[in-house]
């Protein structure tokens, strides 16, 4: 039964966060997402969540909020079912603009679930199986990121992961007080955000391997594919790739050439679920170990990346805990975390929404 697009609402979503959060490339203050609403002929609708994120994706909200407007237009009258389609049809119509293409995949694959009644990991082929969480420590001084690594180790967390990228001395500060706080049983990762001198980061590496570190995301900059690669036949630490890694183009790329050992795939890199599976399959095929990120997305974002998770095995690692970052949490239903525990949704889609009346109070548009 073909189910036509009727019409799309796109709202802009600004989610204050409740401290501020320093990474090596930025320092916010708000998350300022995007959320697209597709309505059909059938009566439903399906609701994804885009990120902009201009230091990493190259898109700010204002950027998505037009883009999503040309995309929306595109797609009206068109089959909500045929997501491959509608996906190389975005892709010809806007070259990059990932994490506003990402707000539409979410919803496509939410309509499609809502329409035969299942879950989104059911969609996708996946069992609801356990999927754990990390939680993120933002740049701040050793003292402070310490006493916070406590706070969520007794909330029943086993997972941290430390964003790093300034100097050496610091960032080695930094770790070595975490790790003396919370003891040796919590996993750390480290996430240099491109922070790092290729010259120094073998350095800075050796310098933390012996506070028993499970690996590093993307010490140098994004471009700097051959940095990477030499760094990672150094490094006693293993080398995940982040920034350098958008579509499956890029993992092919990436794999071939023995870039890194760990892959993060995030929906709003790649476009949403379509090519984030594309990234995984490539990954799997090359015995690469995948983890799935975030950007700074709400609790529905958040509970569409973990449908991802609990339907591939492959994706053995998740940060998926930007929800804890903002000062309110308007979504209803979505992913419930009892401690870095996640647990989802049995109902049809992705199983998250906003209330009407949260909605009725944000800037908006509508294409029909």
């Amino acid at each position: 039964m073909n189910a036509a697009i009727t019409r799309i609402e796109i709202y802009k979503l600004d989610l204050p966060l409740h401290t501020p959060f320093r990474i090596a490339t930025n320092y916010r203050t708000s998350a300022n997402n995007i959320l697209v609403r597709i309505h059909t002929t059938g009566g439903l609708y399906g609701l994804g969540e885009g990120s902009p994120a201009p230091y990493t994706a190259g898109e700010d909200q204002e950027i998505s909020f037009a883009a999503a407007q040309r995309l929306a237009r595109l797609l009206i009258a068109q089959d909500s079912s045929q997501i491959e389609m509608l996906n190389r049809l975005m892709d010809a119509s806007l070259v990059r603009n990932t994490t506003t293409k990402c707000a539409f995949d979410l919803a496509l694959h939410d309509l499609l679930a809502k329409r035969l009644g299942v879950p989104l990991y059911t969609l996708l082929g996946g069992a609801n199986r356990p999927v754990e969480t990390d939680m993120t420590l933002g740049i701040e001084s050793p003292e402070v990121m310490a006493a916070r690594a406590v706070d969520i180790q007794k909330k029943g967390f086993t997972i941290l992961k430390i964003k790093l990228g300034t100097s050496r001395r610091e960032d080695v500060a930094r770790v070595q007080a975490i790790r003396q706080a919370v003891g040796p049983e919590i996993t750390l990762r480290l996430d240099a955000n491109q922070g790092w001198d290729a010259a120094e980061a073998p350095r800075i590496l050796a310098e933390l391997a012996p506070f028993d570190i499970q690996y590093c995301e993307q010490p140098v900059r994004y471009w700097n594919e051959a940095a990477m690669r030499r760094l990672r036949q150094r490094s006693p630490i293993p080398i995940a790739a982040d920034e350098t890694l958008f579509d499956h183009r890029d993992a092919l790329r990436l794999a071939s050439a023995e870039t890194c050992d760990l892959f993060n795939i995030k929906l709003a890199k790649s476009s949403g679920i379509h090519n984030a599976l594309k990234i995984n399959a490539i990954a799997e095929g090359a015995g690469i170990t995948c983890m799935l990120g975030c950007m700074s997305e709400s609790r529905l974002g958040l509970t569409a990346a973990a449908h991802v998770v609990s339907a591939r095995p492959n994706i053995a690692h998740s940060d998926l805990d930007s929800c804890f970052f903002h000062a309110s949490d308007p979504v209803e239903g979505g992913i419930t975390y009892d401690g870095g525990i996640i647990h989802l949704p049995t109902t049809p889609g992705i199983g998250a929404d906003f209330p009407q009346e949260f909605l009725d109070g944000l800037s908006s548009v509508t294409i029909q």
